[in-house]
C-alpha cells in the first residue's frame, strides 16, 4: 500500500493542501509569492504533485511535465524566514489530518526536507 492510499487518497491530500493554503492566505511573508488572485491554481498544483509523489495518479506530470521543484521556485526569494513560515503552515495542515504517528512522520519528514531543499537565499547571520 502506498502512503497515498494509507492516508486516505485524494481527499486527504486535498484537505492537507486546503489547510496549508488557509494559513498561507493570511501570511504576510508567503502570500506575495503567489501572484494569482486566487490561491486555487497553486493549491491544485501542490495537491497533484503530492498525490503523484506519494503513489497516486501521475496527473501532475501529465499536465506540467517533470516537477523541477527548484527551477519552478527559483524566481522567488526563499530564505530561512520563508522556509520556516511554510513549515509552520504545513505542520498545522499535517496535524489537521490526525494521522497515525508513523504516517504523519513519513509525510512530515519529506515536507521538512523539501522545505530546506527549496531555500535559495543564504543569509549571513552576522549581517542581521
Amino acid at each position: 500500500m502506498t502512503l497515498f492510499e494509507a492516508i486516505g487518497g485524494e481527499p486527504a491530500f486535498r484537505k492537507l493542501v486546503d489547510e496549508f493554503y488557509a494559513g498561507v492566505a493570511e501570511d504576510p511573508l508567503l502570500r506575495p509569492m503567489y501572484p494569482e488572485e486566487d490561491l486555487g491554481p497553486a493549491a491544485d498544483r501542490l495537491t497533484l504533485f503530492l498525490i503523484q509523489y506519494w503513489g497516486g495518479p501521475h496527473t501532475y506530470s501529465e499536465q506540467r511535465g517533470h516537477p523541477r521543484l527548484r527551477m519552478r521556485h527559483a524566481p522567488f526569494r526563499i530564505g530561512a524566514a520563508e522556509r520556516d513560515a511554510w513549515l509552520l503552515h504545513m505542520r498545522r495542515a499535517v496535524d489537521a489530518l490526525d494521522l497515525p504517528p508513523q504516517l504523519a512522520g513519513a509525510l512530515w519528514d519529506y515536507l521538512e526536507r523539501a522545505a530546506y531543499f527549496m531555500v535559495n537565499v543564504m543569509e549571513d547571520p552576522a549581517a542581521g
